[in-house]
């Protein structure tokens, strides 16, 4: 038998194998067994050296026949067992598109941004201006235009990051309302702003201090202003957060850029008519006061003609109050658990 018979005998049956396998591994074998290096075709094309010069073009020629039609044989019977593949996987992994889907965990604001937008929904109604400042924060707009000298305590390094003997980063909000008071035009109108923000103390944290914390600052100025004003705003504020059922009260105190000074107080349960002054229970909230002349005169507003109140709340200590957690470090751990207790209408 010659070359030529040993290669067309080989063709007829490896394509008889191929047709037969099964699997893609039996197909594979199969594939290594008459393609690879070592497989029968190499093994009949060994027998070339055997050959005449004249025949060997002839047999080279049938032999990439033979190679191309079992290759070609082997992607045909590989994409049909593919498909055989893939419908059996289909059959058992059916999938009903007429139930019900998974829902989607939906994500909500920061029970503090809650806060932050509801005191924002609030006194946007009542005609305030939403204004930001930078956190990097100059000397000047920080301490000295609110009325704190060079040798204040709170200037103290133990207080204040400083980044330069004049850059630091801001240790309240209250410089966006001199940077504001700065700018505002009274003949347009009177200044009603609250300045929500991040600010930074050089403090140890613990339960309820954090060297990062949120303020919401408050200021009006205009004309014939009262600590009447003050009280009606603050006490809007605490029914806001807290309920219409619950009071408030202003007790002296000292800050630099207010004059007077209060501190504000929150009745921790409902008060009644019938509750008697002793059964309230006051907690502290916030701090108030009315502008002191010398923030008016350093922003270049006329103190003998305007006046104006200022506050300043922390929405971390009213979250607290509000939700009862007692330590402050809950709101930055991101711990799911905890924070999906706030729903949207925290």
């Amino acid at each position: 038998m010659s070359l030529q018979d040993d290669l067309k005998a080989l063709r007829q049956q490896a394509l008889l194998r191929i047709s037969a396998a099964k699997t893609l591994k039996e197909l594979n074998e199969e594939r290594v067994k008459e393609l690879g290096k070592k497989g029968s075709l190499t093994e009949v094309l060994r027998g070339m050296k055997d050959l005449s010069a004249d025949e060997r073009p002839e047999v080279g020629a049938l032999a990439n026949e033979i190679r191309n039609a079992l290759t070609d044989r082997i992607a045909e019977r590989q994409a049909l067992l593919e498909k055989e593949v893939l419908d059996a996987q289909l059959a058992e992994e059916q999938i009903d598109v007429t139930l019900p889907g998974q829902p989607a965990i939906q994500g909500q604001p920061h029970v503090l941004q809650q806060i932050i937008e509801g005191l924002e929904d609030q006194f946007m109604g009542m005609g305030y201006q939403i204004i930001e400042g930078p956190e990097v924060e100059q000397d000047k707009y920080n301490f000295e235009m609110m009325n704190l000298p060079k040798d204040h305590p709170a200037r103290d390094m133990q207080d204040t990051f400083y980044i330069s003997d004049e850059l630091l980063m801001r240790t309240q909000t209250s410089p966006v309302q001199a940077r504001t008071l700065e700018q505002h035009d009274f003949s347009k109108g009177p200044l009603k702003m609250i300045s929500p923000g991040r600010v930074y103390r050089r403090d140890t944290d613990d339960a309820t201090h954090s060297h990062q914390f949120h303020q919401v600052e408050g200021l009006v100025v205009d004309k014939h202003i009262t600590m009447g004003d003050l009280k009606g705003t603050l006490l809007a504020v605490a029914h806001q957060l807290f309920g219409e059922d619950h009071d408030i009260r202003l007790r002296p105190s000292y800050f630099p850029f207010t004059e007077p000074s209060v501190e504000v107080d929150v009745s921790w349960g409902p008060v009644t008519p019938d509750t008697k002054p002793e059964e309230i229970e006051w907690i502290e909230v916030l701090g108030a006061g009315m502008v002191h002349p010398n923030v008016l005169e350093k922003a270049g507003v006329d103190s003998s003609v305007y006046g104006g109140f200022a506050f300043g709340l922390g929405p971390d200590r009213f979250a607290m109050l509000k939700y009862g957690v007692e330590d402050i470090r809950n709101f930055y751990l991101n711990d799911v658990r905890f924070l999906t207790q706030f729903d949207q209408k925290g």
